[in-house]
């Protein structure tokens, strides 16, 4: 899943080099951090979070398979 979340957020924003994915596993749970360059936060976002819940809605079917409720954070 962080494989697939770095893709996506460096097709999106204009510093690549800049973004940061981490992935910290608690059991069944996931949680992926995404960091990006500050100015290239809204792009990630998108107007009003439509960027943002898409990314989650794609690693959300991916991770369908794998049993394990994944969710991703933006942080800046």
């Amino acid at each position: 899943m962080k494989e697939l979340v770095e893709v996506i957020a460096k097709a999106l924003v204009d510093h690549p080099d800049e973004v940061n994915v981490t992935e910290k596993e608690d059991g069944r749970d996931v949680t992926i951090e995404l960091r990006v360059a500050p100015s290239d936060m809204g792009k990630v976002i998108g107007k009003q979070g439509r960027i943002a819940k898409a990314i989650r809605s794609v690693v959300k079917a991916a991770s369908l398979e794998s049993g394990k409720f994944v969710d991703v954070q933006i942080i800046e």
